[in-house]
């Protein structure tokens, strides 16, 4: 397989390019804010606990008997165990094919359609949520495999923490737009809450749709050598690139372990992420106007902290920079069990914490990971890092459904998740990076 090296890439060319890749995450941030974040975990609890007869009863889906409110965390559990079938074939088939471009489009507008059809959830239609979420996170996972992938393509070893951060932080300020425009349609149009709530949703999906088409038009595809490859021909050859890309780990031991760390750690940050609207709602009785504006304040802070933490990298390292955000993800998660019912003060307090480290700790992460993985083969690898990556964490909301179930509390839930911070703490501590990056035959940068 062959690709272009970055290097052969025009100045203007490669800037055209980072801009437009930037682009998608300003797209795709909607679905993470106002769907994940705010509105949808809610909305579907309420629904369930309506269609069970109160919070403490139990709704079916799939299966399974749930109780109500654990429903929402049970849902992102099923729609990751799809992500980790779904992503490695996705990006084992965007290298094959070499088609990244079509493979973008194609996940992002099944997400987008389906993150529309929210506005049909209402009633007791708590399944067909379900259903949709489903859908459209799946679909979100994998197009993030495949926009990730870009990034080795489009920035060298020297200025990936620069170009992530500020793709991060891009993505910051379109999620606060969009929510912010939904914020003035919840508290000001007039209109029936669930509505508001319904056509916010909604809105993520068509917001997702239209802003897609600027990084469609700007990415391009590189060569390789199967790009004339049947269908049936591409699939199969992905599942036995894919199967190559698992055995070839056990040749990048210290690679691995920094993708468990990541794995872990992240997996805390996005369970974080998706449970503050419930956990705000359920357990604190903090209305939505409450839990927009915070979101809101996050997401203008999370553009400031990305960029803050890329520049700390530059002059502390990005390994560093990223152990430190962990302490404070850590003492952030601790000091949230004892948040006092009603104090919205002490909620935008840890929503400011939060903020602070949250784009940058995921943006330094994915650069690192770039420089951890062989060139050409970078969508495979970033599946298996997609794995938790926005809006998806297997343990993570495995640990809050289970700890609901057994303990009926919100806040034995939100302590449950320290333990992730401090185990990614201890494996990232001891990954030897440079000799990590070395081994995948990359340049070590300045800083590391």
């Amino acid at each position: 397989m062959t690709t272009s090296i970055v290097a052969e890439d025009p100045p203007k060319a490669r800037k055209r390019e980072q801009w437009g890749w930037y682009w998608y995450d300003f797209a795709n941030s909607g679905f993470q804010t106002t769907v994940i974040t705010v509105f949808l975990g809610p909305y579907l609890t309420t629904l369930a606990e309506k269609a069970a007869g109160g919070e403490n009863g139990f709704v079916g889906f799939l299966g399974f008997d749930l109780r109500a409110k654990a429903y929402f965390s049970a849902i992102v559990s099923m729609s990751v165990v799809l992500q980790i079938l779904v992503m490695p074939v996705a990006g084992a088939l965007a290298d094959h094919t070499g088609r990244k471009r079509e493979l973008l489009a194609f996940f992002a507008y099944v997400g987008a359609l389906a993150t529309l059809g929210f506005y049909f959830v209402s009633g007791d239609a708590y399944a067909l949520g379900g259903a949709l979420f489903i859908v459209a996170n799946v679909a979100f996972g994998a197009a993030m495999v495949v926009y990730n992938s870009f990034l080795p393509q489009i920035a060298g070893s020297d200025e990936r923490d620069r170009v992530s951060s500020i793709g991060w932080g891009f993505g910051y300020l379109g999620g606060f737009a969009l929510l912010a425009i939904n914020l003035y349609l919840y508290m000001y149009s007039g209109i029936d809450e669930g509505l508001a709530v319904r056509v916010s949703l909604a809105s993520a999906g068509l917001w997702w749709a239209l802003f897609t088409v600027i990084p469609l038009l700007r990415l391009r595809n590189r060569r390789v050598e199967s790009h004339d490859a049947t269908p049936v021909q591409a699939v199969t050859g992905s599942f036995r690139q894919l199967g190559r890309t698992i055995a070839d780990l056990r040749r990048y031991p210290r690679s691995l372990l920094f993708l468990l760390a990541y794995l872990i750690y992240n997996d805390g940050v996005q369970t974080v992420i998706s449970f503050s609207a419930t956990y705000a709602d359920q357990e604190l009785g903090l209305g939505k106007t409450v839990q927009i504006t915070a979101i809101l304040m996050v997401q203008l802070v999370a553009f400031g902290g990305a960029l803050l933490l890329g520049w700390l990298a530059s002059h502390f390292g990005t390994k560093r920079t990223v152990l430190a955000s962990l302490v404070l993800w850590t003492a952030v998660v601790a000091v949230a069990y004892f948040l006092q019912k009603g104090a919205a003060i002490q909620f935008y307090a840890i929503a400011f914490l939060i903020a602070i480290v949250l784009g940058g700790t995921q943006a330094l992460s994915r650069s690192l990971y770039s420089l951890v993985i062989p060139a050409g083969r970078e969508a495979e690898y970033f599946s298996l890092f997609e794995v938790s990556d926005k809006g998806s964490a297997l343990l993570g909301s495995f640990t809050l459904t289970l700890a609901l179930q057994l303990t009926n509390s919100y806040r034995s839930a939100i302590l449950s998740l320290v333990i992730f911070f401090v185990v990614g703490f201890v494996l990232l501590m001891v990954v030897n990076l440079p000799r990590a990056i070395r081994e995948a035959g990359n340049e070590v940068p300045a800083r590391v």
